[in-house]
């Protein structure tokens, strides 16, 4: 039998694709084309109404291209909406995702209704790595329970669990052995880490791992910026493995705002801790992501935010309108602002963001930089990659260079292009 998996949302879900098919292997089907498939697994992100269109429209896709193929919707959307099918023949929560082969020859849902999910283990890294990629994303926790009061994750993925120390050190071993150059330590909220087996935390991994056999680049995901004190800098300034890029959940610069978020900082903590991290690593990429459209979010809250991060250094920003989720705080809140003003808020956050990102390409121009080149071809004449902080570089394609860690000199940017050349002489 064939299987086809369309994966959308986060990188823990890459992650989980790549564990169901190797699953699926191991139960001797194979990958194949969307149009002869036999079954088609959707994993499917949940957490905006975008998210949803996504799914509809890729039911609808699968449908035309391919009539007698089985649809299996899986993971959060399942999880967390079993009710709101889309027309698929199958639906599997996150427990059951895993298990697939066992569903195929019904229908209906399946879904455990449950806030108590295991942690799957890992492969042993013996079939195919994740398609297309040089960076490898693993997920070592998973869960969250901070319910901010937008966020449907705790209910579409359950209380915080997280991977054994001992079996991350090992399965990094592993993927430095497949030539892995860059793992990305991801999950739903990694902050929330603590090994099962000593109770160390993130901090504790981190340390670890400069002393083990990994990927000669170690990535993180998503990172809560209560977690990001002077010790965490501290040790990703002084790594000679971890990237020197963060990616911060901040949503709002606005006080009033983020209480209603329950997100338990202020704009005063989130400026402190933008400092410090330039101050300790002056070349950080530093990324944000901002909600735009949150209930009662007035002009002034709207311009306190806007204010802030044009007086703030970092390198870009991810721009979400709001959108509510049913079984949220946020669902049942009123003042929601108008379609109109929520995309109009975007569309400045979104110039802003073009400008800061412009802003740091510039200051790199003329630098030798290192990147991992991708094997995709862009624009007929380019190969892509990603440097220590975050910036994609594109250079002359070449594809003996595809995969290896490589200097190249940075020549121009321009209109959010970034361009290099190799450096031959290293």
């Amino acid at each position: 039998m064939k299987y086809f998996i369309h994966t959308t949302g986060c990188k823990a879900n890459q992650w989980d694709s790549y564990i169901i098919a190797d699953r699926l292997r191991s139960a001797g089907m194979t990958l194949g084309a969307l149009p002869r498939a036999d079954f088609i697994i959707i994993n499917a992100c949940t957490v905006t109404e975008g998210a949803e269109r996504d799914i509809r429209r890729f039911i609808n896709r699968c449908r035309r291209m391919n009539n007698k193929g089985k649809i299996i919707l899986v993971g959060c959307h399942a999880q967390a909406y079993p009710g709101d099918t889309f027309g698929a023949d199958v639906m599997l929560g996150q427990n059951e995702k895993y298990h697939v082969e066992q569903y195929i020859g019904n229908s209906g849902c399946f879904v455990e209704k449950t806030h108590r999910f295991f942690m799957e283990d890992a492969p042993g890294v013996a079939g195919a790595l994740q398609e297309g990629r040089t960076r490898f994303f693993f997920k070592i926790q998973d869960g969250c329970d901070k319910f901010c009061s937008y966020c449907i994750v705790p209910y579409a993925r359950g209380i915080p669990r997280s991977r054994p120390a001992g079996e991350v050190r090992e399965f990094l071993g592993r993927l430095k052995e497949k030539g892995v150059k860059e793992a990305v330590l991801t999950g739903i909220e990694i902050s929330a880490y603590h090994d099962p087996v000593t109770g160390s935390d993130l901090k504790g991994l981190l340390r670890s791992l400069e002393h083990c056999e990994t990927p000669e680049r170690i990535r993180l995901s998503s990172i809560d910026p209560l977690y990001i004190n002077d010790e965490f800098i501290d040790i990703i300034a002084s790594s000679e493995k971890i990237t020197k890029s963060l990616h911060i959940p901040l949503q709002s610069g606005s006080d009033r705002i983020l209480a209603l978020m329950k997100r338990h900082y202020t704009q005063a903590y989130m400026a402190g801790v933008m400092q410090r991290i330039n101050r300790r690593m002056p070349h950080a990429g530093i990324g944000l992501d901002v909600i735009a459209g949150f209930p009662s979010e007035n002009d002034e809250a709207f311009e306190d935010t806007y204010a802030f991060l044009e007086s703030t250094d970092f390198y870009y920003l991810h721009v979400f309108p709001f959108s509510a989720r049913e079984g949220t705080e946020a669902s049942f809140m009123k003042e929601v602002a108008p379609e109109h003003v929520k995309k109009e808020r975007v569309r400045r956050l979104k110039g802003l963001d073009a400008q800061k990102r412009q802003a740091f390409y510039q200051r790199f121009i003329g630098h030798d930089v290192q990147i991992i080149p991708e094997g995709k071809l862009y624009k007929g004449l380019y190969m892509r990659g990603y440097t220590d902080n975050y910036i994609p570089v594109y250079i002359p394609y070449e594809k003996t260079l595809e995969n290896k860690l490589m200097k190249v000199k940075i020549t121009g940017a321009n209109n959010g292009l970034v361009t290099g050349t190799v450096n031959r002489g290293e």
